[in-house]
């Protein structure tokens, strides 16, 4: 393996993956370049490792902004409103849809046939304990490979209150991988050095996150309880969530090796579920693309990742 080890780290954010699919997308299209060749591993969390999966399996960043485009509006319809209501009680839409759609885009295709490593965070409701699906880029991974990618993109993204939980991997109930790992930048960088033997000096991410918004707390959240906190806890969860990981990140790698694309946004302006705003995501991913061309040129594009070999069930059997 080469000195230099990139990692490609995607941030969870339902719809807004549109926003990471198209800023990749205009980055190969203005560099003339395929994407996956200047990364060694690939991590993504919910909506970051449906695109994983994507560009693992060979799918250009294009063609999942066709995917979010097409699909979005049928996985995230909202019939009227009522669903919104149904929320405070129920889920909030089926998951008859995303499995649709993940199984339309990622076809038959297994975990073992992804051309880059992939590490895809989820999380085990049943034992309460995270979960990490991989590809045998290890001898010692001999279980996910056998995985449709369509049931892990299902798994990492089974949002809790939007989507029911996911059983079609051994009957575990899998939930979204960002109730614990939004940023699974640290996923990345841990699996390099615990399981690749990368050393920590050696390593560069690029981070991309689905938009940030300004949002000013309100003084309620002083005094109030679980009712107040209801509509603010979980966005501020994953928000500090991912900035606590950025941060671990700087000081375990450096500063000068993280790299995190997340533009600054009007609170309220992208939802997880805010297919309304696809034309705007394009246009920030447009706009924020134009401007960091440059830097991924100058950081990442001299990097050309080293062919994988997978140790199981893959293109290339190693005899284990």
């Amino acid at each position: 393996m080469s000195e230099r080890f990139q990692i490609l780290s995607l941030d969870g954010g339902g719809i807004k993956g549109l926003f990471t699919a198209a800023v990749l997308a205009a980055l190969e299209d203005d560099l003339n370049i395929d994407i996956t060749d200047h990364f060694d591993l690939i991590v993504g969390t919910s909506t970051g490792g449906i695109i994983a999966l994507g560009l693992g399996l060979g799918l250009r960043p294009s063609e999942l902004v066709d995917f979010y485009a097409s699909k979005g509006k049928k996985i995230f319809s909202s019939s009227l409103g009522w669903r919104s209501l149904l929320h405070w009680g129920f889920r909030k839409f089926p998951q008859s849809k995303l499995e649709s759609a993940l199984r339309e885009v990622l076809g038959d295709a297994k975990l073992s046939d992804s051309k880059k490593r992939l590490v895809v965070p989820s999380y085990n409701l049943g034992d309460d304990d995270v979960y990490l699906f991989k590809t045998p880029h290890h001898p010692r991974l001999k279980r996910d490979f056998k995985v449709p990618a369509w049931q892990v993109a299902l798994a990492t993204s089974a949002a809790p209150t939007y989507f029911p939980v996911s059983c079609y991997v051994d009957h575990i109930r899998h939930i979204d991988g960002g109730i614990w790992a939004n940023n699974p930048t640290m996923v990345g960088i841990i699996e390099a050095k615990d399981l690749l033997g990368i050393e920590l000096d050696a390593m560069s991410v690029l981070n991309i996150g689905t938009s940030d918004p300004l949002t000013q707390r309100p003084k309620r959240l002083n005094w109030i309880g679980k009712l107040g906190w209801a509509s603010s806890a979980s966005q501020l969860i994953l928000r500090a969530q991912s900035l606590g990981v950025y941060t671990q990140s700087i000081h375990l790698i450096g500063e000068g090796n993280v790299t995190r694309l997340d533009p600054k946004v009007p609170d309220g302006l992208f939802d997880l579920d805010g297919v309304k705003r696809a034309k705007e995501l394009m246009a920030k991913a447009a706009h924020e693309s134009r401007i960091f061309a440059p830097i991924f040129e100058n950081k990442f594009m001299p990097h050309k990742a080293e062919p994988y070999t997978p140790c199981h069930g893959g293109r290339i059997e190693t005899g284990e």
